[in-house]
């Protein structure tokens, strides 16, 4: 006769079995997940404060699910942004003194229209659109068409070509759906994720995928680097679209792809929405340029080898190279040498996260930094401030027979020093664009070069470099600093 503790043990896996296959006859989800749970059975993400749970699809039925309803939700948000820009055509003559002489600029044809598509994102009910600046970059106009069919002219009131973002505001009175912005920082990689614009034109475009990695730097796209990674097909068109996650709001803004053929690999890159948001808030208190915070200090990636000096594990964080005693960082106590290794607790692996984090955070905003000092590891709450323009930069496009003809130079200060994205700090004067065909680029400048000196005379202002250029002469000597590299130039004009 069987034992009285293996009957009961058998009777109750038995009992087990015969639940199992009801709750399967009775409903294939709740009921036989609900078992599995109690039996710990499903295969569940732990709990994260603030953050929705996840697990993998149980069964059949779940693997059946469909996203027709976030389509639905979100899709009407997503427009399309259509940029035209009139180039006059160049006639083959143009710059010929014979034909110029005798015939003027009339061999020049009409202006031709250049158009280029990309996608956008309603992120306001007053008609807020959200694109990459390299959709509209150069633009004589700007049209945006909704999921609907009606289109609308629109605004450009704010851009930034560093972070590729432009924020557009529609031409009309009328009320829209917009999505609302999740939390970037709250995307772990492996979570599920919808691409939704007009990829090649063909019209709007649903692909699914997940988050393939998070705060890739380094990609080759401008001069943003921090970019959410994701295999949802992202093809020319999808750009200034959205990257929604499972709740029906905005993650990212889909802006680039790694390529060989020009089709999508399953290797994206979308700005996160954080970013995003920090843009927006901008262009809504009516700035038409992003301003980043002002840290007053420059930094440098953590090489293994300073790593291993610091003491550290791994390389990891923001070394300080030079720091502004005048400036937050230097009233705070940061000194080059010192490694920021965290802000507000978000762990930085390399200079771009940081400069990421503190745009998000903005000017006047507060941060706390975790710092390793002189090998000890201390927290400093720095106060972020605006970037001090401390003389006017005069912006000044230079004319007559020189080589800085066609060039347009400024005064520097922090302010312009961080718009152009150049390292360092002190005065001079920069070059911050040239244009086409000038007698500048043919010298061999180049926007964001800094002019130290000209035939041996030193260049601290503007007007130095317009009364050298009056001047007039053959013989032209420039000492260039162009991204912390000293360039001499020697020319005959």
């Amino acid at each position: 006769m069987m034992n009285r503790p293996i009957a009961i043990l058998l009777a109750a896996c038995a009992g087990l079995t015969m639940l199992a296959a009801a709750a399967l006859a009775q409903d294939s989800g709740s009921a036989l997940r609900d078992l599995l749970r109690g039996l710990g059975g499903e295969a569940q993400a732990p709990a994260v404060e603030g953050q929705t749970a996840r697990r993998v699809p149980l069964g059949e039925a779940e693997m059946q699910l469909s996203f027709a309803p976030l389509v639905q939700q979100t899709a009407p948000s997503v427009v399309n942004v259509y940029a035209a820009r009139r180039v006059q055509q160049r006639s083959p003559f143009a710059g010929d003194p014979f034909f110029e002489q005798f015939f003027g600029n009339q061999f020049s044809g009409p202006p031709r229209v250049q158009s280029s598509l990309g996608s956008g994102v309603i992120v306001d009910e007053g008609g807020l659109v959200v694109t990459n600046n390299h959709v509209i970059s150069g633009a004589d106009e700007v049209r945006v068409a909704l999921a609907d069919g009606r289109e609308f002219d629109s605004e450009v009131v704010l851009r930034d070509e560093r972070a590729d973002l432009a924020v557009l505001r529609l031409q009309t009175d009328e009320r829209f759906t917009a999505l609302p912005f999740g939390n970037s920082d709250q995307l772990l990689t492996g979570d599920l994720v919808l691409a939704i614009g007009n990829p090649f034109g063909v019209g709007q475009t649903i692909t699914s995928g997940i988050v393939s990695a998070l705060a890739r730097t380094r990609v080759g796209v401008a001069d943003f680097g921090f970019f959410i990674q994701t295999d949802a097909a992202i093809n020319p068109g999808n750009s200034g679209g959205a990257l929604i996650d499972m709740q029906g709001r905005l993650v990212g803004i889909n802006t680039a792809i790694f390529s060989r053929s020009g089709g999508s690999n399953g290797i994206g890159f979308a700005i996160p929405s954080n970013m995003v948001a920090a843009v927006v808030a901008q262009a809504r208190g009516g700035a038409d340029a992003f301003e980043r915070p002002y840290l007053g200090a420059d930094f440098q990636p953590v090489t293994p080898q300073i790593a291993e000096s610091l003491g550290l594990d791994r390389p990891l964080g923001a070394l300080i190279v030079d720091v502004d005693p005048d400036g937050p960082a230097g009233a705070a106590g940061l000194r080059a040498g010192d490694v920021v290794l965290a802000i507000d607790g978000a762990a930085i692996e390399h200079p771009d996260a940081l400069g990421y984090r503190l745009a998000t955070i903005g000017p006047g905003g507060t941060t706390a930094l975790t710092v390793l000092s002189r090998g000890r590891e201390r927290a400093v709450d720095i106060v972020l401030a605006r970037p001090p323009e401390t003389r006017p930069a005069q912006e000044t496009l230079i004319k007559g027979a020189s080589p800085f003809a066609g060039a347009v130079v400024a005064n520097l200060s922090p302010r312009l020093r961080q718009r152009l994205n150049l390292p360092g700090r002190g005065d001079g004067v920069v070059v911050t664009q040239i244009e086409r065909g000038a007698p500048a680029l043919r010298a061999g400048l180049r926007p964001g070069d800094i002019i130290v000196a000209v035939n041996g005379l030193p260049i601290e202002t503007v007007d130095d470099v317009i009364r050298l250029a009056d001047s007039g002469g053959r013989s032209w000597r420039f000492t260039l600093n162009r991204q912390g590299r000293t360039i001499n130039q020697f020319l005959r004009f």
